[in-house]
């Protein structure tokens, strides 16, 4: 009994963690990921045409639709873009077009 629900537990995990890669995998299998559909996954397939995503930024600037929130999900389902599950690193601030770089502060003086 106990063996049998101990192989019922893994069978479980072995499906969710099964990676779905954007570049290679077929509409059904993109379809597979909670929340990619006929239409998303369509959009992805016909993005993928002019080249293989380089990383999830190029993936969410190419397939309307995918912003940081649904790449973040779609990769927490088990997608991944060129191998890799999604992480958002925060963006660095960009100055202002035209704008003039500012010098580094300078340190206090001592006391």
């Amino acid at each position: 009994m106990i063996r049998h629900l101990i192989v019922s537990l893994l069978a479980a995990f072995a499906l969710n963690a099964v990676a779905v890669e954007a570049n290679q995998a077929s509409q059904a299998e993109l379809q597979t990921v909670k929340g990619i559909g006929p239409g998303l996954s369509g959009k992805i397939l016909a993005a993928r045409k002019t080249g293989a995503f380089r990383n999830w930024a190029d993936m969410v600037e190419r397939v309307p639709g995918i912003g940081e929130g649904n790449a973040a999900r779609f990769s927490k389902a088990g997608l991944t873009v060129a191998g890799a599950a999604y992480g958002a690193a925060p963006k660095a601030a960009q100055p202002a077009a035209g704008a003039k770089p500012t010098a580094p502060a300078k340190p206090a003086a001592k006391s």
